[in-house]
């Protein structure tokens, strides 16, 4: 968890691959903890074939059965399907992470939250990309999980102000 904080976590990423595995693994931690879903994280790079957005978006019922099979990953149906949903889905936007950051006119949002009680579960914004979302095909994409996404790949950096290691370096 921290080496996940330390270096991944609040930190600007563009790269389409992990803006999509961010997406598939914040969806999968829907109801768990996030410790459940980074623990799996491997098993799921390995599963989802890298988080290749094409591979995945070809994934017929024989490898969404091999998937619900696989101890690695967290086997809920709605999720697996979801994933694969969300895959063709990001295709067909073309450029997933110019779509992502436009949002947020590509610069990430800095809030200046002193407690970790005071940090949002979700935003107007997030609202916002998840209503867009929904509406071009994606799955799992409530507020709370785009908010989530959001944090994750630094469209939003809400380490804590005395986060001394991290706020003012993503900030």
């Amino acid at each position: 968890m921290r080496l996940y904080h330390d270096e991944q976590w609040g930190v600007p990423c563009h790269d389409r691959r992990e803006l999509f595995e961010m997406l598939i693994l914040e969806g999968a931690q829907a109801g768990l903890s996030w410790r459940t879903v980074l623990h799996k994280r491997a098993a799921y790079r390995e599963a989802f074939d890298g988080f290749d957005a094409t591979v995945v978006a070809g994934y017929g019922p024989a490898k969404i059965e091999e998937l619900l099979a696989n101890p690695g990953i967290i086997r809920n149906r709605l999720k697996v399907n979801a994933a694969v949903a969300n895959a063709r889905a990001a295709l067909e936007l073309g450029d997933f992470g110019r779509y992502l950051w436009g949002f947020v006119d590509g610069v990430p949002i800095v809030n200046s939250w002193e407690r970790q009680e005071d940090l949002p579960a979700s935003t107007d914004l997030s609202d916002c990309l998840g209503r867009d979302l929904k509406r071009r095909g994606f799955k799992f994409v409530g507020s709370t999980i785009v908010y989530s996404l959001m944090q994750s790949v630094g469209m939003v950096n809400d380490h804590v102000t005395w986060c001394e290691f991290r706020f003012p370096r993503v900030g």
